[in-house]
Order: structure tokens, then sequence, then C-alpha cells
């Protein structure tokens, strides 16, 4: 999970690198961890969102929608 901590830290480091000083080889990798983290939560959080949506089919039916790695076709 990404804290407002870990959010401020990003941004820190985002600051830095466009300075003259740059970074460090040890704040790249913090850099590169915070930000991988940070997108794997915003990838959790959409999935979660898209679990709990369903779609009203024209027929008044109603479908949630289906994982990505689901066949739709059963197979």
């Amino acid at each position: 999970m990404i804290t407002d901590k870990d959010i401020a830290r990003i941004n820190e480091l985002y600051h830095k690198s466009k300075t003259e000083e740059g970074l460090t080889p040890e704040e790249k990798q913090e850099q590169a961890k915070l930000r991988s983290a940070y997108i794997a939560a915003i990838r959790q959080n959409l999935r979660g969102q898209l679990n709990h949506i369903s779609i009203q089919n024209p027929d008044g039916t109603i479908t949630k929608l289906k994982k990505k790695d689901e066949n739709p076709y059963g197979h």
C-alpha cells in the first residue's frame, strides 16, 4: 500500500533528479521501487473498481464484467 509519505518521497526524488545534482545510484533504485509500488497500487485499485461494475444489456439483463483471463466463449 502506498502512503502519502511514499508519494511525497516519489515527488521529492523526481524534483531532485531534475537538478544539477541529480540522484545517487541508491536514490535511483529507491525511485524505481517506489514507482513500481505506486503503479501496482493503482492497478489493484482499478481492478477492485472494475470487479464491482455491472453492465445493463439492452434487453434489461445485467452482466458483471469478466476478468481479462476469463474466456467469454466458455472454452
